[in-house]
């Protein structure tokens, strides 16, 4: 193991991410079933055992005709059978014949076109075609959506709920993707107290702990919540010890910073972990950690509830999702328009929270929540989104922005 060197220099946030992306490993996989799958990371390609349609398909309920019957409309047809969805006709369609077809029904043999049935007019067995129609006219042809053997979803791509047919419709009764990456939990702190309990004198419930459960879960972690770890740097490393057992990812709310009852680094490094780095060029984030022992993990926070959100969103997501495979890992950036002045930080890079709405002119535009600091978690709670402005710059009212929209 390369020895810890204290002190480490502040990096980036990119800086901080590949090295993030590098330490994660892709955990294995598992079959389950299609009712279950949603959310979770697609482990193999999804490919097409038919095509699509499987046979030209009505589009109209109306007449399957010969184009060539009716180039001189009004056109009379001898109606000779009917083709119904599930329920085909299996004659073939000669000269001066049509078959009555419903929508999504099979296009009998012989025919090359259908009309609608509002322009047609029917009487004593017969169908008057009102109006010509070109061959293919109201047709999705066989194969023209898929072909047999195609792959439809590609291995890496988070399940979505609008994918559920096309998993559905070819086969796929169950889906093999990512496992789901064991994550623990562990808020650190003498002030904490457990959310059922009343806070004393200087005490505050223990939010980050729920709030990261949260965030975890939405991406499909299996998660455990852990007691609170007092301030005793003896006690913190018995506890950390513990926790790396039986997980992939120990994240560690608090006793990040440099205060004489910050533990969590010291403890980190006397039961042999590896920090890759503990300052990162962010606000709110500063004194971000992560680290590693053997294949296991572990993300210290700090420990104030927005810090712990800017941080899980730009860093702890992402080793999350490559652990189950996804290809898309860093939150989605897109552009935005300044409702005012807003302002980063000096030397630091900012991942303000924001609210992202849109204007009756369809544009979008973001609005810092002016909140009064990183432990404001009832602004934070309004945001749906992440703004990022350069260090030491400012947008004017205006100015694009660029923007993380948060998932819900």
């Amino acid at each position: 193991m390369i020895p810890n060197r204290k002190n480490k220099p502040m990096i980036s946030i990119d800086e901080a991410l590949e090295i993030v992306e590098t330490n994660t490993p892709v955990l294995g996989a598992e079959p389950v079933p299609i009712s279950a799958c949603i959310g979770r990371v697609l482990a193999e390609d999804i490919f097409a055992d038919m095509d699509l349609p499987p046979f030209d398909r009505s589009q109209m309920d109306g007449f399957a005709v010969r184009s060539v019957d009716i180039e001189n409309a009004p056109a009379k047809l001898r109606i000779v059978g009917e083709s119904a969805a599930g329920k085909g006709w299996d004659g073939s369609v000669n000269e001066g014949e049509a078959v009555r077809i419903m929508t999504g029904a099979r296009v009998p043999e012989g025919a090359d076109t259908v009309q609608k049935v509002e322009l047609t007019e029917e009487a004593d067995g017969y169908i008057t075609i009102l109006k010509a129609a070109k061959p293919e006219n109201n047709i999705v042809a066989e194969a023209s959506e898929i072909t047999k053997g195609t792959a439809v979803l590609e291995t890496g791509k988070r399940i979505s709920d609008n994918m559920i047919a096309t998993i559905a419709s070819f086969g796929y009764e169950t889906v093999r993707v990512g496992d789901r990456p064991r994550v623990k939990i562990l808020a650190t702190g003498s002030e904490i107290v457990d959310v059922s309990e009343t806070p004393g004198k200087d005490q505050i419930r223990n939010s980050n702990s729920w709030s990261l459960a949260a965030f975890a879960k939405r991406i499909n972690a299996d998660v455990e919540i852990l007691d609170i770890a007092q301030d005793d740097l003896d006690g913190l490393k018995a506890t950390i010890d513990g926790a790396l057992e039986n997980c992939d990812l120990l994240m560690i709310s608090g006793g990040v910073s440099v205060g004489d009852y910050d533990f969590t680094k010291p403890a980190l490094r006397e039961i042999g972990c590896e920090i890759f780095f503990e300052k990162v060029a962010l606000k709110p984030g500063k004194p971000t950690v992560f680290a590693k022992r053997g294949d296991k993990l572990i993300f210290g926070l700090p420990g104030n509830p927005v810090s712990i959100a800017v941080t899980f969103f730009a860093f702890v997501r992402t080793s999350l999702l490559k652990m189950q495979g996804a290809t898309e890992i860093r939150l989605q950036e897109s552009k935005a328009i300044a409702s005012h002045k807003i302002k980063a930080a000096k030397g630091r890079d900012s991942l303000l929270p924001v609210t992202l709405s849109t204007d009756d002119n369809g544009r979008r535009i973001v609005e810092t929540l002016r909140f009064s600091g990183s432990s404001n978690f009832i602004r934070f709670a309004l945001s749906n989104g992440l703004c990022f402005i350069e260090r030491d710059q400012a947008l004017k009212e205006g100015d694009k922005a660029r923007v993380f929209e948060l998932e819900n």
